[in-house]
């Protein structure tokens, strides 16, 4: 399984979602948009993203990309099955889905902004939505935290 960052702007979230593709098995990241790599323009390692992921970017790959639009239509043309986090009209509880081995390794999991979300344009390049129910007061999780519980159900199922 890959999983695209699209604009998360935290580098606590960003090293968390590290440190959790590590521990679920991720293949690889791609930092999209202006969500932050784990090394500056200079090639030194910013503080709390590397601090949260514990070492997590050495040893998962990762690339940053700038186009979040385009890496999904290369993924597609691929043959990678592609799955958006996000509330929607089109979504589905993130329960339902069950992945074979097989369709596993071809799926691509994408996460987008802390606020915002992803944009319609993202949503229409994935094959499906995949929500958290929320039974509390409160319309959303923490994105780094949404991330494991979907990544997890995904990689277990």
């Amino acid at each position: 399984m890959m999983v695209v960052l699209v604009n998360i702007r935290s580098l606590h979230n960003v090293g968390s979602m590290f440190r959790t593709a590590d521990s679920a098995g991720i293949e690889k990241l791609y930092l999209a948009g202006y969500t932050p790599a784990p090394t500056d323009e200079y090639g030194l390692p910013r503080g709390p993203l590397v601090k949260v992921a514990l070492g997590a970017e050495k040893s998962v790959d990762w690339e940053k990309v700038g186009s979040t639009a385009v890496l999904l239509e290369r993924l597609r043309k691929e043959g990678k099955k592609i799955f958006a986090i996000e509330q929607s009209v089109r979504s589905v509880p993130y329960t339902r889905i069950r992945l074979s081995a097989r369709e596993k390794k071809n799926a691509v999991l994408v996460v987008g902004n802390e606020v915002k979300g992803l944009s319609p344009a993202v949503l229409k390049r994935c094959h499906k939505i995949v929500e958290i129910p929320m039974l509390g007061k409160k319309e959303s999780l923490n994105v780094a935290v949404a991330f494991g519980v979907v990544v997890y159900a995904l990689t277990l199922s």
